[in-house]
């Protein structure tokens, strides 16, 4: 793209004509835009930004976007969708040129959002409390009491906060006027802040020179008051702050564990949770400990099978009873959800004028619930200008997946039949008013394309009141059609831009004090603990299988018969684990690696984002070689290829993971699954009946041959790889070695010592290890063998009934 003086691109960017092809930006007729106004000429805060790209090759562009593209893939951002198809697992898909929002307007938008919270929470108040909105008339009865997100054992609960309202999100949209409008209140378990924030880090890799010149607003300010607030809710010194997230399953989960990582909290599922004496407790591997504040991210009728959903399996019961103890915070509140429905937005102006004694400062896109018949009757007569949706939904209309009508699409014989459809339905229906959203920038085929755009915007309670975050995100529509804003339909997500004209402050979480408390990490749940022992399990099990299928592929190379008795016996022994020599690469070491990849993805919040891409990395290479590789040589590399790749990941974790409690359980399920691993291998391939290169097949499976070469002045033996295999406590892949490093490791973890004596747990593996330590290689028979293997069973199952329960 050859480039024009910067004279004349600054008289075409200012006034929004015709520049380079790429940036010929034509807004679309009778809708307002968001980069030029309706004169045409571009918006002052808009300039910067387009005379730099106007500035930029095509090239660079595309290698700007890449940049942005590969910190998402390599963050391991995604979200899950769910279709027709099933659900598949997406990276997170932005739109990559920012929208870009005054500091003044946004001012003016904040202030009428901090108005519509706090009227949201004296609604909900209301609803759950006195209910005088019912009884002077100014909600429908029918409206409350048959809407499923009403619970009924939550009236009269008093939440302990004082609020039930903590963080809030809100679809805003802008009309053709040029005025904002509120398409829908978020108020269950709002998502989305967590990807506002990734969206910000892409976005400024993108354009970092840009971002930095232009004074746009922070959004760690927002997140640290946040933090503050709910650290301020704890009760004394042993309460926890927990995000409570339905699993890896949840569309968002990625955002749960992002966000719990960001801000220091435990993330926790409904089974990591108990109640005792009323008080929320989580199951940690030191014990029950308590919960102050939970910021939930499920539905709240899931929250408690006892007294809510009783088919709810990611609950916790007993929490209703917590709430009702006011022994725990709960953000935001259980039934919350009812202020999200979607035939609420007709009352809320007389409500505000009644509660507040003005008038709403940011308005609702016009709505009717057909409940009432004045309001059915002016639905059917506009019916063409209207969207015809379900009342209780908690969806604005175009994320309705086609359970909506829209109005004008109806023929005429459809639309007399409107009038009798609402008159038979309508407490369940509400019309909307067909609403045109503004347009944004999007770079489409190589150009600046106008695409409808709606915003989320979020608001926390603080310790000042509510905070509105200075940007959140934009969804941008994937073409002309309003209906495509949703992510659900193929939409995108594009950081939002707060500029001011003059400096703003650069926050961050990181304490700016120069004395500080070195706070140890908290009690570890059971569960991450568990996910931490199988992953180092299924990480070394993955492990053991390569060093025997390369050591097998390498000498059926040479041999090209696999009834050979050496890869006969070899063979037979990897049947006895479920692994295939007929497979080049067998389905169970997949199986494996992905088990590893499920456990690691359970505890996102405690694993590093090297590790995690190193782990799918490896997963991945797998998957690839299973469908290329062929037994012998090919193989034996593609195993070669595979244990560098699992090298490199636990090198990251050996080198990066802090000694703590997680580790030590990480710990534990390597070495004993690498000693299980060693002493099956030596019972099965070092007994006298083992045929020919057995024992020189073991050592190059333990990576030992040239420590027998220097340390044994004799040719391969039983004895001295027995000795060298079983009983060295030098050799990292000997069994006494892992002995002595569970032994190490067991002493560490809590409840070790009960009343100043050894806990069962710590007694077993200190009975193992002892006996093994006084073997000799002259003792260590095919049966000492097979029973110290079902006693490092019993040791692992003796550790999960200990820790894991």
């Amino acid at each position: 793209m050859a480039r024009k003086p910067a004279t004349e691109r600054r008289d075409e960017i200012t006034t929004g004509i015709e520049t380079e092809p790429a940036f010929a930006y034509r807004p679309l007729p009778g809708v307002a835009d968001e980069m030029v106004d309706n004169k045409g000429a571009v918006r002052p805060v808009w300039q910067n930004l387009l005379s730099a790209l106007s500035r930029m090759t095509e090239q660079e562009l595309t290698e700007r976007f890449a940049r942005a593209d590969r910190y998402l893939r390599d963050a391991g951002v995604f979200y899950r969708a769910y279709g027709t198809t099933g659900v598949s697992e997406r990276g997170w898909p932005i739109s990559h040129i920012p929208v870009l929002i005054d500091e003044q307007e946004w001012q003016s938008l904040s202030e009428g959002l901090r108005q519509r919270a706090d009227l949201l929470e004296a609604i909900i108040a209301d609803i759950y409390g006195d209910s005088r909105l019912v009884s002077e008339g100014l909600l429908p009865p029918a409206l409350i009491a048959t809407n499923p997100e009403f619970l009924r054992p939550l009236v009269g609960v008093k939440p302990a906060s004082g609020h039930h309202l903590h963080f809030l999100a809100f679809e805003v949209g802008r009309g053709p006027d040029g005025n904002w409008w509120v398409l829908a209140d978020r108020t269950q378990a709002p998502s989305g802040a967590g990807f506002a924030l990734e969206t910000r880090v892409a976005t400024t890799r993108a354009f970092s020179d840009i971002y930095a010149e232009t004074k746009v607003h922070r959004l760690a300010s927002f997140f640290g008051a946040f933090r503050d607030a709910l650290f301020g809710g704890k009760r004394g010194t042993e309460g926890r702050v927990a995000v409570l997230t339905p699993g890896p399953a949840n569309e968002t989960y990625y955002e749960h564990a992002y966000i719990a990582r960001y801000l220091g909290f435990m993330l926790l599922e409904g089974e990591d949770i108990t109640v005792v004496n009323d008080q929320l407790m989580v199951r940690t591997v030191a014990g029950l400990r308590p919960i102050s504040v939970l910021w939930r991210r499920l539905d709240a009728a899931y929250a408690d099978p006892l007294e809510l959903n009783q088919q709810s399996h990611i609950g916790t019961p007993g929490m209703v009873e917590a709430l009702r103890a006011q022994t725990v915070t709960i953000v935001n509140a259980l039934g919350s959800g009812i202020l999200e429905t979607r035939a609420l937005l007709a009352f809320m102006p007389t409500i505000c004028r009644h509660l507040r004694g003005e008038e709403l400062k940011l308005p609702s896109i016009a709505t009717w619930w057909c409940g009432q018949k004045s309001e059915r009757e002016h639905v059917a007569a506009n019916i063409e200008k209207m969207v015809i949706g379900p009342a209780y939904s908690r969806m604005p209309f175009f994320d309705d997946n086609g359970q909506s009508v829209l109005g004008s699409t109806l023929r005429s014989t459809a639309r007399d039949s409107i009038a009798d459809w609402l008159a038979t339905e309508g407490q369940k229906l509400v019309g909307q008013e067909v609403v045109t959203l503004s347009t944004t920038p999007a770079w489409v085929n190589g150009k600046l394309t106008p695409r409808p755009m709606s915003l989320r915007v979020f608001a926390a309670r603080t310790e000042n009141g509510w905070q509105i975050m200075p940007g959140g995100f934009a969804r941008i529509g994937s073409g002309d059609d309003v209906a495509a804003i949703a992510m659900q339909s193929g939409g995108s997500a594009a950081d939002v831009w707060i500029v001011s004209d003059k400096p703003v402050e650069a926050h961050t979480l990181l304490p700016t004090e120069e004395s500080f408390t070195r706070n140890m990490p908290g009690s570890l749940p059971s569960r991450a603990a568990d996910n931490l022992f199988w992953l180092g399990r299924y990480i070394e099990r993955a492990e053991g299988a390569l060093r025997i299928l390369r050591a097998w592929h390498g000498r059926f190379a040479e041999a090209a018969d696999p009834k050979q008795p050496l890869l006969a016996d070899v063979s037979a022994y990897l049947a006895t684990i479920d692994i295939d020599t007929k497979q080049a690469v067998p389905e169970n070491l997949l199986r494996n690696i992905e088990s590893a990849v499920y456990s690691a993805s359970n505890i996102r919040d405690r694993f590093s984002p090297d590790g995690w891409l190193a782990l799918n990395d490896l997963a991945k290479t797998a998957r690839r070689f299973k469908e290329r590789v062929k037994h012998g040589d090919d193989a034996s590399h593609a195993m070669t290829i595979l244990l560098r790749k699992l090298a490199g990941f636990a090198g990251l974790v050996h080198e990066n993971m802090y000694r703590f409690t997680g580790w030590r359980f990480l710990s534990l399920g390597r070495y004993i699954e690498r000693g299980l691993h060693m002493t099956r291998l030596l019972g099965h391939m070092s007994g006298p009946d083992a045929p020919d290169g057995a024992l020189d097949m073991l050592l190059e499976i333990g990576d030992s041959v040239m420590t027998h070469r220097r340390r044994y002045n004799v040719n391969t033996a039983r004895l001295t790889v027995t000795d060298l295999l079983a009983l060295d406590p030098l050799n990292p892949r000997s069994i006494l070695f892992q002995m002595n490093e569970i032994h190490r490791e067991v002493e560490q973890l809590p409840n070790a010592y009960v009343n100043g004596q050894m806990s069962p747990f710590f007694r077993e593996a200190m009975r193992l290890h002892s006996g093994l330590a006084v073997m000799t290689p002259e003792t260590m028979t095919v049966e000492v063998y097979q029973q110290l293997a079902r006693e490092l069973e019993r040791l692992s199952d003796l550790l999960a009934r200990t820790y894991l329960g």
